[in-house]
């Protein structure tokens, strides 16, 4: 009698994972690049900050309406053809932004642009990514997943900045365009089966959505990822801006100038990819990290770090060394809370509306989103600066460290159908 040879553990680093990153670092890329364009599309125009700073708050509230919409379209019809309908909605959003001439008509089209992001971003990749990975390293799976779109963030804004420098911005719309449509050349690999538990498979999505609904920790934990879009989306979307006009001049004879970053336009590019950067290993960082400890703890650890570090910032004088040090550390917790929070729910409620709940989830981030972006625009219009909406940025940072804590970090027996 011979003995059984033990089982081949499952593989971190799948096709679908694979599929997914590059998904994820495209689709972030261009998102990621619009705050190089509020000042050209303003000039162009003549607009105040707040026309373009509207549109791009129109685009988050758009992707977070649509998180939810495109992660149950993927658990109905197939991820692959959620992630398809997202490219091209993304893609006839940009192109037809390009030829846009009024404020109007660009806030209008960026909710086609939003939608597009939500097909191809976070409810849709990381549900699949998900189910594809095994218990032991779904954890990991969703941070690498995650830590692409900071990928995307390194390259996006220097490439927009670069391609600003050849062509006009509407030329660069459409080349993004043809970018995102590209990723569908991924779609191969992204076959993932549908790992779920029998009572998952049993369970209607209804009778998800209800059990969600009465469960207090769901509660928290959407209103705990409000912050996060906020403090993210206004920097993203004004710190290239903010930077420009309110850092002191960098050194020409310093090292930045002798690295090609002679101007503060140059500078709050290359602090977004900085950003993206350091998240690359800050995600990866709370993704290995959440497979340890308590995830809930991990994040109110990581929102009271953003309190601490966005209050320094503004409180300080605004340097070219402090904008790369700001940088740096924030970039460090910059989507380190996606893994968590994704995990957490999948965790929590299981895997089979993984998508639809963290989508549901996700609609909070969005609408901090688009209150970041927009009372950027409006309250410098209004000021002249961003001080008093960056310090709104530090209050809701130290509310989500507090709403976290009383989540209750088990697993919910899934209802019966």
């Amino acid at each position: 009698m011979t003995a059984m040879s033990p089982a081949r553990p499952a593989p971190l680093i799948t096709p679908v994972l694979i599929g997914g990153c590059i998904v994820m670092l495209v689709s972030f890329a261009i998102r990621a690049s619009f705050g190089v364009f509020q000042i050209p599309i303003a000039d162009d125009f003549g607009w105040p900050r707040a026309e373009f700073s509207l549109a791009i708050a129109v685009q988050n509230l758009a992707w977070g309406i649509g998180q939810p919409l495109f992660g149950a379209f993927a658990e109905r019809f197939g991820d692959r053809r959620a992630i398809v309908l997202g490219a091209i909605v993304y893609a006839v959003g940009l192109v037809w932004s390009a030829f846009a001439v009024t404020p109007g008509a660009h806030q209008l089209l960026e909710f086609l642009v939003g939608f597009g992001i939500a097909g191809t971003g976070f409810g849709v990749i990381l549900a699949v990514v998900g189910r594809a990975a095994s218990d032991e390293h779904r954890s990991l799976a969703l941070g690498i997943a995650t830590a692409a779109g900071s990928a995307g963030q390194v390259v996006g804004a220097p490439v927009a900045e670069i391609l600003l420098a050849y062509y006009s911005w509407q030329v660069v719309f459409i080349i993004f365009a043809a970018a995102i449509l590209l990723t569908l050349l991924a779609l191969p690999m992204m076959r993932s089966p549908a790992l779920a538990s029998r009572a998952e498979l049993e369970q209607s999505m209804g009778q998800a959505l209800r059990q969600a609904f009465r469960d207090p920790s769901f509660t928290l934990i959407f209103l705990g990822f409000f912050s996060c879009g906020y403090q993210l989306a206004f920097v993203t979307a004004h710190f290239p801006a903010m930077v420009t006009e309110m850092c002191s001049p960098v050194d020409q004879t310093g090292v930045l100038a002798a690295l090609g970053i002679s101007t503060t336009s140059a500078l709050g590019a290359v602090a977004i990819a900085v950003i993206g950067l350091a998240n690359i290993a800050g995600t990866l960082g709370a993704a290995w990290a959440g497979k340890r400890w308590s995830k809930k703890y991990l994040l109110a650890g990581i929102y009271t770090g953003r309190t601490v570090i966005a209050a320094a910032f503004i409180l300080l004088p605004i340097t070219p060394a402090s904008v790369l040090i700001f940088s740096l550390l924030m970039g460090a917790s910059w989507l380190a809370t996606v893994p968590l929070t994704s995990g957490l729910i999948a965790h929590i409620y299981g895997l089979r509306y993984m998508g639809t709940l963290y989508g549901i989830v996700f609609f909070s981030h969005q609408l901090g989103s688009f209150l970041g972006v927009w009372l950027g625009g409006r309250l410098y219009d209004i000021h002249g600066d961003y001080t008093l909406v960056w310090w709104v940025g530090v209050g809701v940072g130290a509310f989500s460290a507090i709403v976290h804590l009383p989540v209750r970090e088990r697993a919910m027996n899934a209802l019966p159908a």
